[in-house]
């Protein structure tokens, strides 16, 4: 027995090639000739019309056998694609949601970047402070102990 996949090919091809022009010239050229053969007295009318109208019934049948496994193909085809398209469609949707998180993530980060720049800025507002009391500190020690060295000179005198 053929394989189906072979015979679905050979439909397939056969829709192709009756769907072509040259179908159309190949019939034409075969319905003159069974005419002419009749008119020229080569053959007789009725015989000529019995076989050409089992051919064109034979040929009937199986064309419309060959275009309903197109048709049954072309189905399936559809209905694979929207699997695909369905599938897709989820993908996209779970990458939305990706985006989405890392969209929120990058806003924590953006907000936890500007809470330590701020925290930087305390710090070093309060270094400042500290350096400048601790001049300050420095600068009274300094008095202080000038102001010790005059009374201790005081006293000695």
């Amino acid at each position: 027995m053929p394989d189906p996949k072979d015979l679905q090919k050979t439909a397939l091809g056969i829709t192709r090639a009756v769907g072509s022009p040259v179908s159309i010239i190949i019939h034409s050229i075969l319905f003159l000739a069974s005419f002419g053969l009749a008119a020229w007295g080569l053959l007789d009318f009725d015989r000529m019309l019995l076989i050409l109208t089992t051919v064109v019934s034979l040929e009937a049948i199986y064309l419309a056998i060959f275009i309903q496994m197109t048709i049954n193909y072309q189905g399936q085809s559809i209905a694979e694609v929207q699997e695909d398209v369905g599938e897709i469609q989820e993908d996209v949707e779970e990458l939305q949601e990706d985006v989405e998180e890392i969209s929120e993530d990058v806003g924590e980060i953006s907000e936890d970047v500007e809470e330590m720049s701020e925290e930087d800025a305390k710090e070093e507002a309060e270094g400042d402070k500290q350096e400048k009391a601790i001049a300050a500190i420095h600068s009274d020690l300094q008095r202080l102990l000038v102001d010790i060295e005059k009374l201790k000179n005081t006293k000695q005198q």
